[in-house]
């Protein structure tokens, strides 16, 4: 079991990893963008932190009371995707039991939500206010809800990227972005580079969910074909910063028209959350194995 005080270390610097890569249209180190900074981001993460890794909350309360925390800190939505990722990996990473992996705990989690879950998740989601929300047929989150909050996700999954990995266990990070993170670690022995190539390998497979929400699938294939140009030139430089040049003018030209593929970021922390996490859960097995 890993203790609330690592859950919450590990979950900001995964926070800080991300904010660390040179991701084009959204805000990094590199540059802010769509009225918001790095230093939003950073308190965001921090304040988040509690409320996440408090054990006595539920799934639905850890993540009602983070984005609550974040919007008392910020005023704005900086983080719900992230929250929203990143509570059931919480959840599952400090109850597991010995015998299971991260990726079976999570399924746990996922498989037993609650209405209760959904009715927070949803005060969560209006309280946030996040770009492009719009109205839905079914288990509007400005209604209360009458099903669990998994079975909400499915209901949103067609159109929202996040919500899809509560009903696949969130396949696409453990089946994909993980990969692309070891695979670029190995390459460049740094986790904000691997961090980079996972938010450009995930907009070359998918289209960004909050880009969609706002203007539709108009700029899906050019964002999709511009990040092929950045992750093909990563794929053939040795020394990462060359990317730089290319990295600056894909930022401008997104930013420029508006676009923040604000859901591959999220999905990035998620990732590097989640590589993290199993990298403490393997360190422990070993550690007992050795002992034993």
């Amino acid at each position: 079991m890993i203790s609330s005080q690592q859950l919450s270390e590990l979950y900001q610097q995964a926070c800080e990893v991300e904010l660390q890569a040179f991701k084009p249209g959204n805000v990094s180190v590199y540059a802010d963008g769509h009225d918001m900074t790095v230093a939003d981001f950073r308190l965001s993460a921090k304040v988040s932190a509690g409320p996440l890794c408090t054990l006595d909350y539920s799934l639905g309360e850890k993540i009602f009371y983070a984005v609550k925390a974040t919007r008392e800190a910020v005023s704005c939505n900086t983080n719900l995707g992230i929250i929203l990722l990143c509570a059931p990996l919480i959840q599952a990473a400090h109850f597991k039991q010995p015998n299971q992996t991260l990726r079976q705990a999570l399924n746990q989690v996922l498989t037993t939500t609650t209405v209760g879950d959904a009715e927070w998740v949803f005060k969560a989601i209006m309280l946030a206010s996040p770009g492009g929300l719009g109205d839905s047929e079914q288990q509007d989150v400005s209604e209360k809800a009458t099903i669990n909050l998994t079975e909400a996700m499915r209901l949103a999954s067609a159109k929202d990227r996040i919500a899809l990995q509560y009903i696949s266990g969130y396949r696409d990070i453990f089946d994909f972005s993980t990969l692309i993170y070891y695979n670029a670690l190995r390459k460049w022995a740094d986790e904000s580079w691997a961090a980079v190539s996972v938010y450009t390998d995930l907009l070359c497979q998918f289209p960004d969910s909050h880009i969609e929400r706002k203007y539709g699938s108009q700029y899906s294939e050019m964002v999709a074909s511009k990040m092929y140009e950045v992750a093909n030139r990563l794929s053939q430089i040795e020394n990462a910063v060359d990317a730089l040049p290319l990295l600056y003018s894909t930022d401008q030209e997104f930013k420029a028209q508006g676009l923040n593929p604000g859901t591959m970021a999220d999905m990035t922390v998620a990732t590097v959350f989640t590589v993290f996490l199993e990298d403490v859960i393997k360190l422990a097995l070993c550690n007992k194995n050795l002992a034993t």
